[in-house]
């Protein structure tokens, strides 16, 4: 018989060991899904994990790391501080493509002049498109108490919606001939986040990802604010009688991830992307919910969590091209990712006890 016996206090072990346990049983679980499928699952593994790395072409895969990477931990950053204080925010991927359509509009909007304040202003715009649609579910929240996972998750069809309607109309390029889409802002250079090495992948978009976690690691463990966050989401009663309003928090964490999310979008359409058309969105705002889950909420976390997630998207389009595997087969390997994460974080939480007198 098995019995889950609550642990007084959270195991620190276990709290960073299911992480890594998460990891391997992916990986050994993700083999045999490669295997029903037809391919060698260790030629498989070894593809999504090892040839962008130390591969033949390894050189230019490692750059597309940091390009894959930034706008994860980017959007990661933001929603593990709401996390931590109980506040989901399952909406980030619209958010995501809110700021980038803001962005894409000013820098649009000033072409094709010259100057120095137009890619400043698209920052700023990309922040505050994301800001603003993630003050919807807190508004909502605050003054109806409606659901933030189901007001920020639903939005994102809203903002999908809103991104088809841009590519086709306001933002479609004069002189694209009637394709859907917009001018191409690489070439666009008062506009374009280009790399700031060439040949590393690392663009603003990637500073603002370090900058993010600095400041989340500050404000979490440097000031008072981040001892109310926590406070909050271990033990809400007390913090309201410790004096934290619980609105204003509802309000500083989802507006705060909303407009990390924003950016990271603005970032992305300005350099890797290029524009904005109808399929811009890639999934990032959700991938993200496990790369924050993976970084156990914790900046250094998230800083390899995110390089970890961006090899599998890297090392899965390597799949799909070299081995001939589906799309959805690598989709399925991302997710089995969460799926471990959250079953063995019972451990954390719970012993395990087998028969009687028999502990684990």
């Amino acid at each position: 018989m098995i019995q889950l016996i609550a642990r007084p206090a959270p195991s620190r072990f276990w709290l960073w060991a299911t992480p890594l346990l998460a990891v391997f049983s992916t990986m050994v679980a993700g083999a045999v899904l490669f295997a029903a499928l037809g391919t060698d699952p260790l030629e498989a593994l070894k593809v999504i994990f090892w040839d962008p790395l130390l591969g033949a072409n390894a050189s230019y895969f490692r750059g597309q790391l940091l390009i894959k990477a930034g706008p994860l931990m980017l959007i990661a950053a933001g929603l593990a501080v709401g996390f931590r204080a109980g506040i989901w925010n399952i909406g980030a991927e619209g958010q995501y493509i809110v700021g980038a359509i803001c962005g894409a509009a000013v820098g649009l909007a000033a072409y094709p002049a010259e100057n120095v304040l137009i890619f400043p202003a698209m920052v700023i715009a990309g922040a505050l498109g994301g800001w603003a649609w993630g003050m919807i579910p807190a508004l909502l929240k605050n003054r109806f108490g409606a659901s933030e996972i189901l007001v920020s998750l639903m939005l994102v069809y809203v903002a999908q919606n809103l991104l088809a309607w841009a590519a086709f109309g306001p933002l479609k390029n004069p002189s694209g001939f009637g394709f859907p889409g917009s001018r191409n802002l690489q070439q666009y250079p008062s506009a374009h986040n280009a790399e700031l090495i060439a040949g590393s992948g690392l663009h603003w978009g990637g500073v603002a990802a370090l900058a993010a976690l600095v400041g989340t690691y500050v404000l979490m463990s440097r000031h008072i604010a981040g001892f109310r966050i926590q406070v909050a989401g271990d033990a809400p009663k007390a913090a309201r009688f410790a004096g934290v309003a619980p609105a204003r928090l509802v309000a500083f964490c989802l507006g705060l991830s909303g407009a990390l999310a924003g950016l990271a979008g603005m970032f992305e359409v300005a350099g890797p992307s290029g524009q904005i058309t109808d399929a811009f969105g890639a999934g990032y705002g959700f991938t993200a919910i496990i790369v924050a889950f993976l970084g156990r909420l914790n900046p250094i976390g998230i800083l390899l969590a995110g390089l970890l997630m961006a090899l599998t998207y890297i090392g899965g389009d390597m799949a799909q091209l070299m081995l001939r595997l589906p799309a959805a087969a690598i989709q399925v390997f991302q997710g089995m990712l969460l799926f471990f994460l959250l079953g063995f974080d019972l451990l954390t939480n719970y012993r395990v006890r087998l028969g009687r007198g028999v502990g684990a």
